[in-house]
């Protein structure tokens, strides 16, 4: 009897640990999630540029005078800080100075003829006026009169005639002025001086007709840049003027810039193997003193076109298919799928309306094929 019962101990033992041992081999594996805690916060809704973008500065000429000749005076350097209207080329111009300093003893001399024939012209009319009150009274003969009036006309037509040369000689001097300033460049507005193509002695010729060369001088306003980046056609048409933007450079890393935007183009770029986009600029409201922009730096941009302050959200990363989420059981150790409500979203934050309460965690790696509703779960990190 003794014999039976140990036998079958042993039997139900080994049928016990081959059970478990089978259940062990055959248990589903924990799966492995990473998870985020759902927050409230700030949401955004935004567009992005589909290619990087560039920083230009507000007003940038490109300049080149308008008349060959060699390089008189070049009184600038590259890096120099100018103001408008300050010379930044002259071309060699005596030859045009001789021409205008002609014109203005020119002027002068017509101006000392003019007076004196006015001056004898007023004389001839006093006396014209006299000999007629005398005619009045009979006491000059008629032909006597006649003749003070013919001479008063007289010189009253070389006085207008005097005073005529004066403007003709006025406008010889605006010609030579204006040949003159054609051999100067001065700074259409305060800036810095980019770029400079050529030296003093040198001679330079304006652009032949359709074919391009590189300006004298290149100046830029470095008091204001914007950002002019693509935006895809389709999140365009959500763009207004006005509204806030945020910048980034691949110069600053890790800042953002606040910005409006300025302008929107007219017209869509249609380039060959790309998206078609419409060129956004962004102008910023203002760059910390620390911070040196260049002109050509690559910059993003993001327009806000809404925002939702203080709302539940999550991860945009763990959104599947815009209407679920699978949340981790901290006290189950297990993945709950949830149906979520959606409001808001951006590459970072979802807003949710229903489906999920502050503190709970939701799953981000969802790129994990074993992920299922009521599996079981090992957290490997709650991240950031």
């Amino acid at each position: 009897m003794l014999r039976h019962l140990v036998r079958w101990s042993l039997v139900l033992i080994v049928v016990a640990v081959s059970g478990y041992g089978i259940w062990w081999a055959t248990r589903p594996k924990p799966v492995e999630v990473a998870v985020k805690p759902v927050t409230r916060g700030t949401v955004e809704r935004t567009v992005a540029n589909t290619r990087a973008g560039t920083v230009k500065a507000c007003r940038r000429a490109k300049l080149s005078p308008s008349t060959a000749g060699q390089i008189a005076q070049l009184p600038i350097h590259e890096g120099d800080a100018v103001k408008e209207g300050q010379l930044l080329l002259e071309i060699w111009n005596e030859d045009l100075q001789a021409q205008a300093d002609l014109a203005e003893r020119q002027i002068a001399s017509a101006r000392s003829r003019a007076r004196s024939a006015c001056l004898r012209a007023r004389v001839a009319r006093r006396n014209a006026d006299r000999l007629t009150r005398l005619r009045q009274e009979d006491i000059v003969p008629e032909e006597r009169l006649d003749n003070a009036v013919s001479e008063a006309e007289a010189l009253q037509a070389e006085c207008d005639g005097a005073k005529i040369e004066v403007a003709v000689r006025k406008s010889q001097l605006a010609v030579a002025e204006a040949n003159l300033a054609r051999t100067r460049l001065t700074a259409p507005f305060d800036g810095v001086i980019a770029e400079i193509n050529g030296e003093r002695f040198e001679f330079v010729t304006p652009s032949p007709l359709g074919v391009a060369t590189p300006p004298v001088v290149d100046i830029l306003d470095n008091a204001c840049f914007y950002v002019s980046a693509p935006i895809d056609e389709v999140d365009a048409a959500d763009i207004e003027v006005g509204m806030p933007a945020r910048i980034s450079m691949d110069a600053f890393r890790g800042r953002h810039f606040s910005g409006r935007v300025r302008r929107i183009a007219d017209y869509v770029l249609d380039i060959e193997k790309q998206a078609r986009t419409v060129d956004v600029e962004v102008v910023f409201d203002a760059v910390p003193a620390d911070t040196t922009l260049l002109a050509g730096y690559s910059a993003d941009i993001e327009v806000i076109l809404d925002v939702r302050p203080d709302v539940v959200r999550v991860p945009t990363e763990a959104v599947m298919d815009g209407r679920r989420v699978f949340v981790f059981m901290s006290a189950t150790g297990r993945i709950a799928a949830r149906e979520v409500r959606l409001g808001l979203s951006n590459w970072d934050w979802s807003e949710v309306l229903e489906g999920v309460a502050p503190d709970e965690l939701v799953v981000v790696n969802v790129d994990n094929p074993d992920l299922a509703d009521n599996a079981v779960a090992v957290r490997l990190e709650e991240m950031p």
